[in-house]
């Protein structure tokens, strides 16, 4: 059969040549470098319609290679005008996750390196550069010793895996072996969470085969902490109706509010009743670098897990979530197993990732934090997220001084919940719908990107500041947008009355 050749097609049934692989590597280096310098020329938020990014594209792979000048036109072309910016400076939704150059460059030597961290002899060096890697990190957080960490993808992952551990601690209950076969002379197992909770501890109860029904959500007060009288109450109740209480989940930094439960007191909880604690502390965790910040980890010391994400606010690429142990055994002897085919004469001498959690693949993640940690140091990381909080405060004072607009929630780091609420109107649902209204005529603008949640069953607006770009104009001009069509549409509602 005679393989056709195109212009775009070497000749070699190989890699692509060094020298074009240098070419174009020189080139999207450049683009980068000019795309995050660059950056407040896209709108923050895409603009595109759902199915436009897909009617764009051919509907069928090609059977001819393309050359790389014709691809990357395709990612300015078809590809830039679906991403929403999420290191543009304008991002202010969600828990913003930006990519610093270290990072992206050490991704880029991973992607070459392309080593599996499976076993320690599949990349000695993924291996050992993890384990020295997070012993840094657990040093700039002031964890003691005795916890240990593994990279996963993403705090879900983390928290599942950590909720898995906290199933096999479970005594006189074979799950590994039987599963929840066993378990026939109790009610069910009961993990506790608060109402505030993110809702990736629902999915691990679905996951681990406890149901929704095995998640219990504890009440929060008025700070949206949760309440640990009410924990208490909860897990004696269960006692007597039957369940098995088995884990606790406190949040440092919730999802809706970062709002931080009281560690400490759960903690002494847990400890009465023999239970695990995990504490979620994925988003704000990072602040306890910060020495002055760092009592938002009282009480973390008793915890069995802590999960803390880089991804979040330590500008790192997605995805990287590290998982905290004391009691790395038991996590282990939730996952291990190893067939014959990956035994090696090390295995004694080792740690094995591949023991500690789900996937047996594992890319070389502690790389690009290695790179940030180094090219930042500990000082400069500080000092970034610093600045975040003090621009976080900048935004909340506004909010309060502002009598067209009202504070929703404490503001313990830099995310504040807010909402309009002009003084000539005081009914709930016409409030709700002038917020939506509001957030999504400010979203409109391209120039920042805004969130809700609902607290209280009230609709509130998130601004969230954790990224690396922002400067304090930023936030100014968050102010000014908001005013302005806040302005905008009462003048309108004015008008329609």
């Amino acid at each position: 059969m005679k393989i056709e050749k195109n212009k775009f097609y070497s000749g070699s049934l190989g890699d692509m040549p060094a020298d074009e692989f240098r070419k174009y590597g020189h080139q999207i280096i450049d683009w980068i470098a000019d795309y995050l310098s660059g950056i407040e020329k896209f709108p923050v938020l895409s603009q595109v319609q759902p199915g436009d990014i897909k009617k764009s594209l051919p509907a069928a792979p090609p059977i001819h290679g393309e050359g790389m000048d014709n691809i990357l036109n395709g990612v300015e072309q078809k590809i830039l005008p679906g991403i929403t910016h999420w290191n543009h400076p304008g991002f202010m939704a969600y828990f913003n996750s930006t990519s610093s150059g270290p990072g992206i460059l050490a991704e880029l030597l991973a992607a070459a390196f392309n080593a599996n961290g499976m076993l320690w002899k599949t990349s000695p060096a993924l291996t050992e550069l993890e384990e020295v890697t997070l012993n840094w990190f657990r040093q700039m957080l002031g964890l003691n010793e005795d916890f240990w960490g593994i990279i996963y993808d993403t705090a879900s992952v983390s928290t599942m895996h950590a909720i898995a551990a906290a199933r096999e601690q479970i005594e006189n209950y074979q799950i590994r072996q039987q599963g929840f076969a066993g378990a026939k002379d109790i009610r069910g197992f009961r993990l506790y969470a608060s109402e505030q909770v993110h809702s990736s501890i629902d999915k691990s109860a679905i996951t681990l085969g406890l149901g929704i029904d095995g998640l219990r959500k504890i009440p929060v007060d008025k700070e949206f902490r949760m309440i640990p009288s009410e924990l208490g109450k909860a897990i004696e109740e269960d006692r007597k109706n039957g369940w098995l209480p088995f884990c606790v989940v406190a949040t440092i930094g919730t999802t809706s509010t970062t709002s931080v439960d009281p560690v400490d007191k759960i903690a002494a909880i847990c400890e009465r009743e023999k239970l695990w604690l995990h504490v979620d502390s994925a988003h704000a965790g990072v602040t306890a670098i910060i020495p002055e910040m760092r009592n938002i980890f009282n009480g973390v010391e008793k915890a069995d897990s802590l999960v803390v994400n880089p991804h979040k606010w330590l500008f790192t690429p997605v995805d990287l979530s590290v998982l905290f142990t004391r009691k790395k055994n038991i996590l282990k002897r939730a996952f291990s197993l190893v067939p014959e085919y990956l035994k090696t004469s090390e295995d004694s001498k080792v740690e094995n990732y591949m023991d500690y959690g789900i996937q047996l693949g594992r890319r070389f993640r502690a790389l690009k934090l290695w790179f940030i940690i180094r090219y930042f140091g500990t000082e400069g990381i500080s000092e970034r997220i610093k600045e975040h909080l003090r621009l976080g405060k900048i935004f909340s004072e506004w909010i309060i001084n502002n009598p067209q607009f009202e504070l929703m929630a404490p503001v313990p780091f830099s995310t504040t919940c807010f909402r309009a609420h002009p003084k000539e109107i005081n009914d709930e649902a016409k409030l709700d719908k002038l917020n939506e209204a509001l957030m999504n005529s400010v979203n409109s603008t391209g120039n920042i990107f805004l969130t809700h949640t609902k607290l209280n069953d009230k609709f509130v607006i998130r601004l969230v500041i954790s990224g690396l770009r922002i400067e304090e104009r930023h936030v100014i001009t968050a102010e000014e947008i908001l005013q302005d069509k806040l302005t905008e549409l009462l003048i309108g509602k004015e008008h329609r009355a």
